[in-house]
């Protein structure tokens, strides 16, 4: 085993990545960063040397719920937690999440493609109206090729229970899929994007505006 001192190296390149990345990155992604820059080192290594540095990752929040009852109709699971794709366009993923900020809340509705985990398109709006979920889908669907017909998948959220978003989803040919009730591990994806997002850019940090806010998770969406 190397000492201590013999890790002085890899020290300042954990760190420094760190950094690059405003403290975003825990031990698993600073691994994967570090062997694509050709330096073999143990994952727990990696994490044993990060807690030397004394860099530790946020605790995740938890997420804005948008299920309001009964109302609406219902799809059936057909993603059923096969979150792998081997084509672009073909598995969508989709959910809303909430922000705060001086007492003024901030929505965001993304669209994430499962072959690569790219946000497609997004709204972030400062209310959660229909338009904002049926306005990312319009920005989603002018990004497909006349013969995409990806299936969509989400929560049973009112949004996409509602009758003009799913009517917009079957003229384009988009097959709606729903997670089972109560179960958030059937939209994965969607939950591990949300909170990447907030622990790396919104969890701690502060914003003077609701405006500065909408600009940061555009930025970070870039980032992402």
């Amino acid at each position: 085993m190397k000492t201590p001192s013999a890790y002085e190296n890899e020290l300042k390149r954990i760190e420094s990545i760190y950094h690059e990345h405003k403290g975003r990155y825990g031990y698993r992604r600073i691994h994967l960063a570090l062997i694509n820059e050709g330096i073999k080192l143990n994952h727990k290594t990696v994490q044993r040397l990060m807690g030397q540095l004394n860099l530790k990752s946020t605790v995740r929040p938890k997420k804005y719920r948008s299920y309001r009852g009964e109302t609406g109709k219902t799809a059936a699971n057909y993603l059923k937690r096969d979150f792998k794709s081997s084509r672009p366009n073909e598995k969508w993923v989709t959910d809303v999440t909430e922000f705060k900020v001086n007492e003024q809340k901030i929505y965001l509705s993304p669209i994430i493609d499962l072959y690569n985990q790219e946000v497609i398109a997004y709204k972030v709006a400062k209310n959660a109206r229909l338009t904002l979920v049926t306005d990312m889908l319009q920005k989603g669907i002018s990004r497909l090729k006349q013969y995409e017909k990806p299936l969509l998948h989400s929560d049973q959220g009112w949004q996409y229970r509602n009758c003009h978003y799913q009517k917009l989803l079957a003229n384009n040919g988009i097959k709606q899929s729903m997670s089972r009730k109560g179960n958030c591990l059937d939209n994965a994806v969607a939950e591990n994007f949300f909170g990447l997002l907030k622990s790396e850019m919104y969890h701690g940090q502060c914003f003077q505006d609701a405006d500065e806010l909408i600009e940061k998770i555009e930025e970070y969406i870039e980032y992402y």
